[in-house]
């Protein structure tokens, strides 16, 4: 049997014999087909896809569509999404992020006597981009017809499933903050529709929704058209009416999602991939360029993670300040990649935290999933409402929940992310995909807002300079820089290592719960013999479909 070349193997451990102390899981090992992402039966869903002949576009649409039913906690079919695909020796990119309303605008926002864009209601509802992902990425690359690809989920949503236990744990806080907060009549579908006995379902019940089920059976039948230019459309535009939304019929019938060009950077011989802004993956690449200027020889040293930390900060802060719709933004993304300015942010990191500042550029609550086949076509896919359930939102007698991304955008006139009608927000869902040397190794990706560049840091790092497999690279404990000098770890993470930190000038807070430290999923492939290697999020009911 061929054996892949003793580098790439060790770089990327497709052993299982290595098993770090804190890693819970093996990684699985596969070689026709796997799907990896946060619930269980949405990796089945898709591997029964694959099963029926669809390719790892196909089975990522039927996960997609899925989690949309037996995740509702993180994702709707009102949200957005964005995918990295590669297929036929190249990588495609996929932005399907909506933009405001026509009708969204600081000025109508001010006549109202808003200072700032509330998380809840129609204010912060932009055009959810989902539907239209997943038609698209249909059209172009799949298999199957839209029909049978969607059945699994129509299925889930018709027939009901039974809660998984942490779905059940976030779906039962979200009802508790939402009868406090969420108040209004235009609220009460949210509660009919996810609360329909007064209480969020327990683990091991059976919840169903006939009406997300017919949506979703529409969708598949006119290929997205009708919730972009039809029935559907017409009922979220009487829906935003009633209640004085500002989102109409129009911005959806404007709607398309853009195909776009993936950005890299080579990190240690490996270019790490990244879809372009108005996502915040430039903020991983920006980190990884000034850390590749600087070798480690171990993970669990405090200078590592120190020096991470660091670089991370600075990405981030350039990230807030120049990021945003792209159309919009002040400098090139070639020169904030540039390897003039990672040297420049690189020399200002000392041995002590610092507060991070934005720099100036030389002038030139979401779902996860990754999909892999036999013919070497591999998908990185995110879809989100944004914090949870979104925007509260749901439209009558559909199952659509809106997403609230309306809520990144600033009303300061002068911030290249100001409010403006027809502008996507900045944007934090953001898939992830390695190669070598032209070579597809694979999809990853760490959801949970924030979070997700920091994850995205994590696990290449784990991969590429410490060599952990996928499984043991997300089941590393991991830290979050919150803002300033402000860092939160997980419960699991060595004590003496957030000691030394603290040292170093960290203001290091232990977090009670791993929920907010992101999750993610991961599928290598081995470049030599095919096989496929995946991990999945030990923090929620992640699994891995294969066979």
């Amino acid at each position: 049997m061929v054996q892949a070349n003793s580098a790439t193997r060790k770089a990327l451990n497709f052993s299982a014999e290595y098993q770090p102390y804190f890693s819970k899981r093996r990684p699985v090992y596969a070689r026709r087909g796997m799907v990896a992402t946060s619930q269980p039966l949405a990796a089945q869903a898709g591997l029964e896809i694959l099963q029926k002949g669809g390719n790892a576009i196909d089975a990522a649409i039927a996960t997609a569509a899925c989690l949309t039913v037996v995740e509702p906690t993180s994702n709707g079919i009102g949200g957005d999404a964005f995918a990295l695909v590669w297929t036929k020796g190249e990588l495609h990119g996929l932005n399907a992020s909506g933009p405001a309303p026509e009708l969204l605008s600081i000025e109508a926002l001010k006549a109202r006597g808003m200072a700032e864009i509330p998380t809840h209601g129609f204010v912060p509802v932009t055009v959810p981009g989902a539907p239209a992902a997943w038609a698209a990425l249909s059209e172009r690359f799949g298999k199957l017809p839209l029909t049978d690809v969607l059945a699994p989920a129509i299925r889930y949503a018709e027939e009901g499933y039974p809660l998984s236990p942490i779905l059940a744990k976030y779906w039962k806080r979200a009802v508790q903050i939402f009868k406090a907060r969420l108040t209004g009549p235009e609220f009460s579908h949210w509660f009919d529709t996810f609360a329909p006995s007064g209480r969020a379902p327990e683990a091991g019940e059976i919840w169903a929704s006939p009406n997300h089920a017919a949506t979703l059976r529409e969708i598949a039948e006119t290929k997205a058209e009708s919730f972009y230019r039809g029935a559907l459309a017409e009922k979220i535009d009487a829906f935003s009416k009633e209640y004085d939304g500002f989102i109409r019929k129009e911005d959806l019938a404007d709607y398309a999602p853009e195909w776009v060009k993936p950005i890299s950077v080579n990190y240690r011989g490996y270019d790490v991939w990244e879809i372009p802004p108005n996502g915040q993956g430039l903020v991983t690449l920006m980190a990884l360029n000034i850390l590749k200027g600087i070798s480690f020889s171990e993970r669990d040293t405090v200078e590592t993670l120190h020096h991470q930390i660091e670089a991370l900060k600075l990405a981030f802060s350039d990230g807030f300040e120049h990021i945003a719709d792209q159309r919009n933004m002040r400098y090139a993304i070639e020169d904030l990649l540039s390897e003039e300015y990672a040297a420049f942010r690189r020399a200002l990191m000392t041995e002590t935290a610092a507060a991070p500042a934005p720099g100036t550029p030389p002038k030139g609550g979401t779902v996860y999933l990754c999909t892999a086949d036999g013919d070497g076509n591999m998908v990185s896919f995110i879809q989100s409402n944004y914090m949870g359930f979104g925007s509260g939102l749901v439209v009558p007698e559909t199952g659509i929940a809106l997403q609230n991304r309306g809520y990144n955008f600033t009303l300061d006139p002068n911030h290249v992310n100001a409010l403006a009608p027809g502008k996507r927000p900045f944007h934090t869902i953001i898939p992830g995909f390695l190669t070598k040397d032209g070579v597809p190794i694979g999809p990853f990706g760490v959801m949970g807002g924030f979070m997700q560049p920091q994850g995205h840091l994590q696990i290449i790092m784990n991969t590429i300079d410490f060599h952990l497999n996928p499984q043991a690279a997300l089941d590393a404990p991991r830290w979050q820089w919150i803002k300033g000098k402000t860092v939160e770890v997980e419960p699991t993470f060595p004590h003496h290592l957030a000691q030394a930190l603290a040292e170093r000038g960290h203001d290091i807070k232990i977090a009670l719960e791993p929920n907010s430290f992101g999750r993610g999923e991961i599928i290598w492939r081995d470049p030599e013999t095919g096989v496929l290697c995946g991990g999945a999020e030990t923090r929620t009911d992640g699994a891995v479909a294969a066979y």
